[in-house]
């Protein structure tokens, strides 16, 4: 099976060739193979304009940002700033002051913990997660409730990967509640969360609504006003860009609360040895020289998928999702973790009697690029009484032949092992 076989499936506008012809690293053979690469989930491949723009910056203009006067620093200091217009419009902010720039998604969401945990949380008020979420989304809370005294509670899931909506509510119901830090798609289940609703529930008890979007920014359109949510956080190198970036948009009227997350250079008004004031958001939050080629990079790499569009995205994504499905359905001893009825393209395995790792490495023996362990996330791997699993994940240039090859392979690991 081919991809021409789903055309009738996908908008015109998705050139899956033109796509895969962006991203150079696609051409290379591995071990004497193809390679299919079913990791993006972990990290996604960049294309030529996010390596261009990155490259021509360093050769042509590169400079420190915002303190320069001469024309190389406020060259690059308009470029580095288009990242946060960028952002804005992908997210559709209200204000790009609202937009703070991380390292990365972890950076944004301890930054939560820090500034909003220990600024504007009380003891004895509380944090709730789910249980399937990522350890950036678990430690950070569990310090804060070591150090401060905020209780952690954790909404279940349905067997089908879904999040318990009804327990959920009845962990908020005492109004103790002061924030929900919640994925907004899974890294592990692909399920993708009822995001609308959980801000209406949230809201109605009292509670502020921060959503993990690592994995979601790179499936659908992220609209936070549509959302409602207070907080939304995710990070560059997933969404095709480089690593050493995150996203963190906050409403300004909470980010003003919060006290800053790292304190010297760039993040003050004035310094005196009595006393320092901060600048203003979102500048307050970014202490020290930043990511600035990352910046440059990312700006290429949200014009990139604007360009091909989420709606096309989403359409070609739900057509992997469903041959991946039924492919790995049809190969004896694959269990397939969630069944969510809302999922991206991100599908988690078993196969029985092998290891995640050794099904991994059999893989990468065909060329074949999968995760395998716990995916960082431990809790959630237990509750479904496994200690790890091999994923598969999807990006814009991923084919169905592809997902033919994984479960062909698939079926030759299960010969091996039986």
């Amino acid at each position: 099976m081919n991809d021409a076989t789903h055309s009738t499936t996908l908008t015109h506008d998705f050139d899956i060739a033109r796509i895969r012809a962006d991203f150079p690293i696609l051409a290379q053979r591995i071990r004497g193979k193809k390679l299919v690469f079913l990791d993006s989930a972990a990290s996604a491949q960049k294309p030529r304009a996010v390596i261009d723009a990155m490259r021509n910056a360093m050769e042509t203009q590169y400079a420190n940002v915002h303190r320069g006067l001469h024309w190389m620093s406020e060259r690059t200091t308009d470029a580095y700033e288009a990242v946060r217009d960028a952002i804005a419009t992908l997210m559709n902010a209200r204000d790009r002051s609202e937009v703070v720039i991380t390292r990365n998604v972890t950076e944004s969401l301890n930054l939560m913990a820090h500034s909003y945990g220990r600024g504007v949380l009380q003891p004895g008020q509380a944090v709730v997660i789910s249980a399937m979420e990522h350890h950036s989304n678990i430690v950070p809370w569990q310090l804060l409730r070591d150090d401060r005294g905020i209780e952690l509670r954790v909404a279940p899931i349905s067997d089908a990967g879904e999040l318990d909506m009804d327990a959920f509510e009845a962990l908020l119901a005492d109004g103790k509640v002061g924030l929900v830090s919640m994925t907004h798609m899974s890294n592990v289940l692909g399920t993708v969360t009822p995001a609308e609703r959980i801000v209406r529930i949230a809201h109605a008890y009292g509670a502020k609504v921060l959503f993990d979007g690592a994995q979601a920014v790179v499936h659908r359109r992220i609209d936070v006003q549509a959302l409602d949510c207070d907080f939304y956080a995710w990070t560059g190198h997933k969404l095709y860009g480089p690593t050493g970036i995150g996203v963190l948009w906050g409403r300004r009227e909470l980010l003003d609360r919060m006290p800053p997350f790292l304190g010297g250079g760039e993040m003050i008004s004035s310094v005196s040895y009595e006393k320092s004031t901060w600048a203003e958001v979102p500048h307050k939050f970014e202490a020290g020289t930043p990511p600035i080629l990352e910046g440059i990079g990312l700006k290429a790499a949200i014009d990139y998928v604007q360009t091909i569009g989420y709606q096309a995205i989403a359409a070609r994504e739900a057509s992997l999702v469903d041959h991946a499905l039924a492919r790995l359905d049809a190969v004896p001893g694959v269990r397939i973790l969630g069944r969510a009825q809302d999922r991206g393209g991100v599908v988690a395995f078993a196969l029985d009697k092998a290891h995640a790792h050794d099904v991994a490495t059999l893989l990468d023996r065909q060329g074949i690029a999968v995760r395998a362990g716990h995916h960082c996330a431990e809790p959630l791997m237990h509750r479904f009484g496994l200690e790890s699993t091999a994923r598969a994940s999807f990006g814009i240039y991923t084919t169905h032949e592809e997902i033919d090859f994984l479960a062909d392979a698939l079926a030759r690991v299960r010969e091996f092992f039986t």
